[in-house]
């Protein structure tokens, strides 16, 4: 299973890179391949200074070795070797009409003495952070999120965009990271799914990425904005950091297993405001957003 889906994230960073590539037009990812120490590596792609994205990365990685003790306490375990795998993106645009996104798909291992794996699971999600709230975007990659899980079970959509909302919640500032989208973890064999039937599942959301954000950049990325909205967009972006770094379990994951620094905090974004004690004006289109982080919507 590991190296089924260590080829599959390999395969999905090229096309993911090359569909990037082609709605900004001018910029072109830099690749950066790199060893963990401890057993491993990965490759980081990162794109800068575009037409469309001002910074984003496509990584994928695969670490192996022994459990580190804060995450031997993490999953209650004793010494044991692990393997982990996945594709992490991240992908902050210069317009404010432009929603940020990430997306993660990831697969994990462990084995007693003898190497026999004793634990496995896959996870991962895809989720929406817009500046400004243009609903039919919204609609169109909660749609594309549905589509994918339909394919598998009919509850997986509702049961993962609940996931979703709850996770990416910046319970500091009683609001939502972003509008939300799909996100699922420790998805372990059962009678019912087999790793096979998650692995199928995690690469229908992997392969629907594109099709889910793409047709938003291309509407978006073309229309005017003025300098108070990308001063929005900055502070808006400061709350996105804020999540990555205080509630982020994958950045604390690469943390603590000496991951590499500069692909972990490759999710921030170059150009951040704090503003103190700011509020948008009532009535105004910034207002509008809060309210909807403030109370996730059924978009579906």
């Amino acid at each position: 299973m590991k190296e089924q889906f260590f080829t599959y994230i390999q395969n999905l960073q090229d096309q993911i890179v090359a569909g990037l590539e082609a709605v900004d037009g001018e910029a072109k990812f830099r690749e950066d391949c790199w060893e963990r120490p401890e057993g491993g590596g990965g490759r980081t792609r990162v794109i800068e200074n575009g037409a469309v994205f001002e910074k984003g990365g496509v990584n994928i990685s695969a670490v192996h070795g022994k459990l580190p003790d804060s995450m031997q306490k993490l999953f209650n375990v004793g010494e044991a070797d692990f393997f982990a795998c996945g594709l992490s993106l991240v992908l902050h645009p210069k317009s404010p009409m432009v929603p940020t996104v990430h997306a993660n798909w990831r697969y994990f291992e462990m084995y007693d003495d003898n190497g026999n794996v004793i634990q496995q699971w896959f996870g991962g999600g895809q989720d929406l952070t817009p500046y400004y709230l243009f609903e039919e975007d919204a609609i169109h990659f909660h749609q594309t999120c549905k589509t994918a899980c339909d394919k598998h079970k009919k509850d997986f959509y509702p049961k993962y965009k609940k996931q979703c909302d709850a996770y990416f919640w910046n319970a500091h500032r009683n609001e939502a990271r972003g509008i939300g989208g799909l996100f699922f973890d420790y998805c372990k064999e059962t009678e019912s799914m087999k790793m096979q039937d998650w692995f199928n599942f995690v690469t229908e959301v992997g392969n629907s990425f594109l099709e889910a954000y793409v047709p938003i950049v291309e509407k978006r990325k073309n229309l005017p904005y003025t300098a108070e909205q990308k001063t929005w967009q900055e502070i808006r972006r400061g709350r996105y950091v804020e999540f990555n770094l205080v509630h982020d379990k994958g950045t604390l994951f690469g943390l603590k297993t000496n991951g590499r620094i500069e692909s972990i905090l490759m999710s921030l974004p170059p150009n951040v405001q704090w503003v103190y004690d700011h509020h948008p004006e009532a009535g105004s289109e910034e207002e509008k957003l809060l309210n909807v982080l403030e109370n996730p919507v059924e978009w579906i």
